[in-house]
């Protein structure tokens, strides 16, 4: 079972809409755990064989799946080929909506996709995910400066998952992270401070992240990267990067995304009213 625990986890979301809703719903659930897991967002799920297809997949990788599929037919169907597979899943809207409707004594409409329409704001975060996702981990520091907001620090300490629920909010949002040892990059340094958002995290929780990751790739760790005096040396050495470049900085220790995520937009010039 203790190598069970050590496993990715993936976890197949699957919505015959976007899939936003059950996105957010696993990303919050998921915050309870230190475990590393795997999401495969797979949305517009209308289809008989895309019901198949997907819950053989989940077989294949031993995954979960949580879905969101107000089309009474597709439901029943995935969850009769999930039985078929041995593949277990959660049902996040069904027994709500049955629910509802019997206290209210009305009828759901059952209407896949109404809770997205094609509008500005739709569009908005669809670009913003797709940006958070190509500048995710410092990568394509040659349009960084087309950010929303830009997260830093050192490595693992909730920089990816912030960006995600930012740009799910509508942000664009690149992250860069802080190596021990090596200059920050001019792309990060050249940017406007007051889009650049600074983490922190308690030595000893990021000391046991680390080690988590380390276990759950069956790697041995880099030199230093759980060692922790080096630890404390990463966060002392981001602090005071943070001073003085005169980055808003704040320890996102204990704290949830969503948490963290209103403690930024408080001091984001551009937020979203």
């Amino acid at each position: 079972m203790a190598a069970r625990n050590e496993e990715v986890a993936t976890i197949f979301v699957v919505s015959d809409g976007v899939g936003d809703t059950a996105a957010a719903v696993v990303r919050a659930v998921m915050l309870q755990f230190q475990n590393e897991w795997k999401p495969r967002i797979v949305g517009s799920v209308r289809h008989e064989s895309q019901v198949r297809r997907v819950i053989e997949q989940a077989a294949e990788v031993s995954g979960l799946v949580v879905f969101s599929v107000v089309d009474k037919p597709i439901a029943d169907l995935l969850l009769r080929e999930a039985e078929r597979h041995g593949v277990a899943t959660v049902d996040l809207l069904g027994p709500m909506i049955s629910k509802v409707a019997n206290h209210i004594r009305a009828e759901p409409r059952l209407q896949p996709g109404l809770l997205h329409g094609f509008s500005d704001e739709y569009f908005q975060r669809v670009e913003a995910v797709e940006f958070a996702v190509r500048h995710d981990d410092g990568n394509n520091l040659h349009t960084l400066h087309e950010a929303d907001i830009v997260l830093t620090g050192p490595s693992r300490s909730s920089k990816t998952p912030l960006s995600m629920y930012l740009a799910q909010r509508g942000y664009k949002t690149g992250n860069v992270p802080l190596i021990d040892g090596i200059d920050p990059p001019r792309a990060l340094i050249e940017l406007d401070p007051q889009k650049v958002f600074g983490l922190l995290i308690n030595a000893t929780a990021l000391r046991e992240v680390r080690e988590a990751r380390v276990r759950a790739l069956k790697a041995s760790p880099r030199s230093g990267y759980t060692d922790p005096e080096i630890i404390e040396r990463e966060l002392m050495e981001s602090k005071r990067l943070f001073r003085q470049r005169r980055w808003r900085w704040f320890d996102v220790s204990g704290r949830a995304v969503e948490e963290n995520a209103a403690r930024i937009l408080e001091f984001y010039p551009g937020a979203l009213k």
